[in-house]
């Protein structure tokens, strides 16, 4: 199944959670408005919204509740856009300027934490206990993953374990949630709940360490933003630890320049690109991502055949072959 067919499943779904997006985002302050419309418009694959609405259909139905829980994760991952923007200091975000760089630094904290606090306002009107304690735990991963990583920022010798644990707080988190909360909303037992989310936190470490691979090897015009710009914020990412611990002290040395120097001045991209690939740094990383693909296919087959599941199944191949 192509992406466009996966996505064709959900369409008008997708249609009535950009409407629910654009209304959720203007607010009574114009700056919020603006800063709103800004990240919308600047489009997105809506992967995590989609995902929510998929597993709804596998599981049921999609209620006015399943496109508003959507918009809520769709929202809660813009924060986090917003934020991590200033954090890294990025100037683009999918080609275009970020927030940060359009609005200043002061303007944007404000602005994503409103987002923040609009996504749980709407998610209140769920009334739902379990859906909002889903949403915190969430959100809590998130910002410690991010404290974590930033306790690690310029340090070479951080650990394989450190890094899953970030990938799995900053993003599989999201997308256990998008899976748990349409069981949470259909009132199913928590065995399928929990059952689901851990296909989520799979599908999203996947998603996770493939960005990371994107990072070193695809274009500018694809990814929207800097290539190698992890590194180049000094931050050490799984594809890149191969080569801190097989590659040899040439090679450690180039890693640790680019992330001492927060630049490619006496290092250039290729030359890392370079040492990763002696260290079969993308083959190993490729190789994980695709273990974890396994696992989430072979726990979907427990749930019954429709076009919704076989979409789910899919998804993991969208994952590992995407350019951007």
């Amino acid at each position: 199944m192509k992406p466009q067919e996966i996505y064709q499943l959900v369409a008008p779904d997708l249609v009535k959670v950009e409407e629910e997006l654009h209304s959720y985002t203007h607010a009574s302050i114009q700056p919020i408005t603006d800063v709103g419309e800004h990240l919308l418009n600047a489009g997105g694959k809506r992967i995590r919204p989609a995902l929510l609405l998929l597993t709804a259909k596998m599981l049921g139905e999609v209620s006015h509740s399943t496109i508003r829980l959507a918009a809520v994760v769709e929202l809660i991952h813009n924060a986090t856009l917003v934020h991590d923007d200033i954090i890294d200091g990025a100037d683009t975000r999918r080609g275009r300027p970020s927030v940060h760089a359009q609005w200043g630094n002061s303007m944007t904290v404000l602005a994503g934490d409103w987002l923040y606090m609009q996504s749980f306002e709407v998610a209140l009107r769920e009334k739902n206990l379990d859906v909002l304690s889903t949403l915190i735990e969430i959100t809590q991963q998130m910002v410690e993953g991010e404290m974590i990583q930033l306790t690690l920022i310029g340090k070479a010798d951080a650990g394989a374990d450190q890094l899953l644990d970030i990938v799995k707080r900053k993003t599989a988190f999201l997308f256990s949630g998008c899976m748990k909360l349409p069981a949470i909303a259909a009132g199913l037992a928590p065995k399928t709940a929990d059952c689901l989310a851990s296909i989520g936190m799979n599908l999203g470490m996947a998603f996770q360490l493939v960005d990371d691979l994107l990072d070193l090897t695809s274009t500018r015009e694809a990814l929207g933003k800097p290539v190698a710009s992890d590194l180049q914020e000094g931050k050490l990412t799984v594809p890149v630890s191969f080569a801190m611990r097989n590659g040899d002290a040439h090679a450690k040395f180039k890693v640790e320049t680019v992330l001492s120097e927060r630049a490619f001045r006496s290092v250039n991209r290729s030359e890392i690109l370079a040492v990763v690939e002696q260290c079969d740094g993308l083959g190993k990383t490729r190789t994980m991502a695709e273990d974890y693909v396994r696992q989430a296919t072979q726990a979907l087959a427990k749930f019954p055949q429709s076009p919704y599941r076989d979409a789910i199944i899919a998804i993991p191949d969208f994952i590992l072959n995407r350019s951007a």
